[in-house]
């Protein structure tokens, strides 16, 4: 935008200079035009505005003093045009070619000639005026559409930097939430671990537990059946029995 901004600018410099310089070349030239047909065409001549005089002027006047003439027409800077098309008539001619007469098709072939160039430079200007215009439209079209795309960015970065806070925080959340779910496996795993040994204690002693759980349940018949009325050197020998197989479940 900045660079479109200095561009345009520019551009509206040099269309400002050149309008300036076709139309002072304009008024040069309808400047000309103007003392020629004093002296060809006299009826088409249009004299220039009175002098305005200033307050002390007009008290010098009426005082019967004499003012200050005025300067002479100067040519315009930069135009290549002299003062010395500006004088009030063209200077007489050579005496070696006779009487000067005036010629009026020769003058109509300047006029036209004037004509022309002011033509020209009236298309001229009309063609600056025109590219200026679209010039200005197209750069206050690509100043809006920048301005919009510049909301939009703005809008987007900032739903971005929304939604990237918003993950920082689940981020921070999901960090806390891992940690917890790290200790919990963690507690989990010991607890494995203290199944898995005494899982192996039980399948390593399996046989062993098993032929004294059946020497137990085979003892405790034996004592029933004592109980029931059977021979009391049976019952000292199943005794002798239970305390050797079972020492701590007499």
């Amino acid at each position: 935008m900045a660079e479109a901004t200095e561009q345009r600018k520019e551009d509206h410099e040099d269309y400002t200079s050149s309008l300036t310089a076709n139309n002072a070349a304009k008024d040069i030239i309808a400047f000309a035009k103007n003392r020629l047909q004093k002296f060809y065409n006299p009826k088409l001549y249009v004299a220039p505005p009175k002098r305005e005089l200033s307050e002390e002027q007009r008290i010098t006047q009426n005082m019967g003093g004499t003012l200050a003439p005025t300067a002479a027409p100067g040519g315009i800077a930069g135009t290549g045009i002299s003062s010395s098309l500006v004088q009030d008539a063209p200077p007489p001619p050579p005496e070696t070619y006779g009487a000067y007469a005036k010629k009026g098709q020769e003058s109509a072939g300047v006029m036209s000639m004037m004509d022309m160039l002011s033509a020209d430079l009236d298309k001229e200007i009309q063609e600056m005026d025109v590219d200026e215009k679209d010039a200005q439209t197209e750069y206050e079209g690509f100043i809006a559409d920048s301005a919009s795309k510049r909301a939009a960015d703005s809008q987007s970065i900032d739903e971005k930097e929304a939604a990237k806070a918003d993950l920082a925080s689940d981020l921070v959340k999901m960090k806390g939430e891992a940690k917890a779910k790290m200790s919990e496996a963690m507690a989990k795993a010991e607890y494995i671990k203290n199944l898995h040994l005494e899982c192996d204690w039980l399948v390593s002693n399996f046989e062993v537990r098993k032929q004294a759980r059946a020497g137990e349940v085979e003892s405790l018949k034996n004592a029933k059946a004592v109980l029931s009325g059977a021979d009391f050197s049976l019952v000292q020998t199943n005794h002798k029995f239970l305390r050797k197989v079972l020492p701590t479940s007499a």
